[in-house]
């Protein structure tokens, strides 16, 4: 309608141009607004207010001007001038019964568009080091990330969604480390286990396999593990100092095979889970994209390469740095430490050297506390001639999770945590989606876990589910009376549905696509769940004040046609939020 009521305005100021009354080489931008006031009509635009200063003119002057030589429309019912110059459209109400032919027609395809035309981006979500299970605070990227993945190609483009793997580095080596010690203590339980390493249950379960599959081969001393490291922080020493010397000597006791054996054994387990829980969350990737592949590729001495052949790399102490602060930013960064092994940021702007060279924009879903690594990783692309542009990177808050009103913690390194996956078996997944994507993602979210196993109106999803099953056991309801849903006859017959819940309940129908879109281009699922929230609560009014089912058949097949696009649209919605619809409830 937007487009349409554009083009109208459009003819009219061109003939306002050819008549001389408006200058020929202004070309405004026409924009349209729904009005929040229904008094106020229901579209309004204010091009007469933009046109003022070029024409010399009031804006109200103009508006009329438009207004007479605005071409007739029969979906237009009248057009007034508000306020200081602002052009107020009323449409006539039978004219929004058209969508609902439209929705019935294109079903699960309705509100899609292709304004993106098929351009490749890269959606890269979640990505959580595979140190450990996912916990709750993960899972608010991981259902931010899908679903505007879903948005985006509901609008045209072409998606690929992407987990970046860090199977490399200091945390892995920890990881490893911290189960290796895990199956020496089973056989030495006075063995003290390092105040850094990583403490979850589930380390002790790898180790516990190891030690089934391989028994000693792994075995060490442990006076002779532990001689010589730097003392813990618990004990007066220094807790990074510590693990680090304990990853060494892990390295030196067990040699580069056995090292890998268990490093892999720890990778594979914990992704294995990453991937299970992700998939019962109803998520999905393209690739899986492994963090060493980018070792075996060359692609971080290729971008290492690209940095110091731009002049922008230089060599202090040892290491090799970044010239980070020429980009703005608040100091330079390293790239290769003082013992040749690259770091993160070495990794990271590789990757994604190596995404855009594969023709696509990358959109990253980081955790809020990365704000700061934004402006070197699009540094690093700009000083190796690539278009920083092309990289955008959307923060979410961690979600922090309440039960019974009380704090629950999340710590991946301490253990204690609630996992991604408990949580589902708690709420289940329709809950735990639904309101992760409620608010802004870069807004503080408070989870509260009761509030999402209620069943009541209270419970938003609950609210927009139950309006879905609703419709579903008017048509149950329709068959045990044998009565049929003739929907043709119901479309001949719309001109009967006048009142007042009614054209309601249209109007907010004509506003799912263009919700859709404003959700989809502003990566905000929240504006989605919004819509919902208010398409069920305009379905709820009309389903309490009354019948669908009556004697009066073109009625009753005009308001099952109703519902039934408004059924449909609710479907859509949910299935964008990975959420589903269920019939009975």
């Amino acid at each position: 309608m937007k487009k349409h009521l554009s083009s109208l305005l459009q003819q009219s100021i061109e003939a306002q141009q050819e008549q001389g009354l408006l200058p020929a080489d202004v070309h405004p931008l026409i924009n349209i607004e729904r009005t929040r006031d229904p008094s106020h009509g229901d579209f309004a635009c204010n091009i007469a207010l933009t046109l003022a200063k070029p024409a010399k003119k009031n804006p109200r002057i103009i508006a009329q001007a438009i207004i007479d030589t605005l071409p007739t429309d029969s979906m237009v019912s009248r057009v007034e001038i508000a306020g200081p110059g602002f052009i107020n459209f009323f449409l006539d109400p039978l004219s929004q019964h058209a969508i609902i032919p439209s929705i019935l027609q294109q079903g699960h395809k309705f509100g899609q568009s292709n304004i993106a035309n098929g351009k490749k981006v890269q959606v890269e979500f979640v990505s959580a080091n595979p140190t450990g299970p996912l916990h709750v605070g993960h899972g608010r990227g991981a259902a931010y990330g899908a679903t505007v993945s879903n948005l985006l190609s509901a609008i045209g483009y072409q998606v690929h969604r992407e987990y970046y793997v860090n199977d490399a580095g200091r945390q892995m080596d920890i990881l490893a480390t911290s189960v290796w010690l895990r199956y020496l203590q089973t056989n030495d339980a006075s063995l003290t286990f390092p105040s850094n390493g990583y403490k979850g249950s589930y380390v002790l379960d790898i180790a516990a396999t190891l030690r089934q599959s391989y028994t000693d081969t792994f075995h060490a001393n442990t006076s002779d593990v532990f001689n010589d490291i730097p003392l813990d922080e618990p004990v007066g020493g220094d807790k990074e100092r510590h693990i680090d010397g304990l990853i060494l000597r892990a390295k030196a006791c067990l040699g580069e095979k056995n090292y890998r054996i268990i490093f892999d054994a720890a990778l594979s387990s914990i992704l294995l889970d990453i991937r299970g829980d992700l998939e019962e969350f109803g998520v999905t990737y393209d690739d899986w994209f492994s963090e060493r592949s980018l070792m075996d590729k060359g692609a971080i001495d290729t971008a290492i390469t690209k940095l110091k052949a731009s002049g922008h790399m230089y060599q202090k102490e040892g290491a090799w740095w970044f010239k980070s602060t020429l980009f703005g930013d608040e100091k330079d960064r390293v790239v290769i430490r003082d013992n040749g092994q690259t770091t993160y940021f070495a990794s990271d702007i590789a990757y994604h050297l190596h995404t855009l060279e594969r023709g696509y924009d990358i959109i990253d879903i980081w955790g809020s506390d990365h704000h700061g690594y934004v402006p070197r990783v699009k540094a690093a692309l700009q000083a190796m001639g690539a278009d920083p542009e092309r990289m955008k990177v959307l923060l979410v808050q961690f979600a922090v999770l309440y039960k019974d009103g009380e704090k629950m913690q999340m710590s991946t390194r301490s253990g204690e945590f609630v996992t991604l996956r408990e949580l589902q078996q708690e709420i289940g997944s329709d809950a735990a989606r639904y309101f992760y994507v409620m608010r802004k993602a870069e807004q503080h979210m408070d989870f509260d876990l009761d509030l999402a196993k209620s069943q009541s109106n209270e419970n938003p999803l609950y609210y927009v589910q139950y309006a879905h099953a609703r419709v579903c056991s008017v048509m149950r309801l329709l068959t045990e009376r044998g009565l049929s849903y003739q929907p043709d006859e119901g479309l001949k017959q719309l001109e009967k549905l006048t009142q007042a819940h009614e054209v309601s309940l249209i109007n907010c129908l004509n506003q799912y696509s263009e919700k859709l879109l404003n959700a989809a281009q502003q990566y905000e699922p929240h504006q989605l769940s919004h819509y919902l929230r208010e398409l069920a609560t305009q379905f709820h009014s009309y389903y309490n004040s009354h019948k669908f089912i009556s004697d009066d058949n073109a009625l009753m097949q005009a308001r099952l046609v109703l519902i039934n696009a408004t059924k449909q649209v609710l479907v859509n919605g949910l299935t964008l939020l990975g959420v589903n619809a269920p019939e009975s409830m």
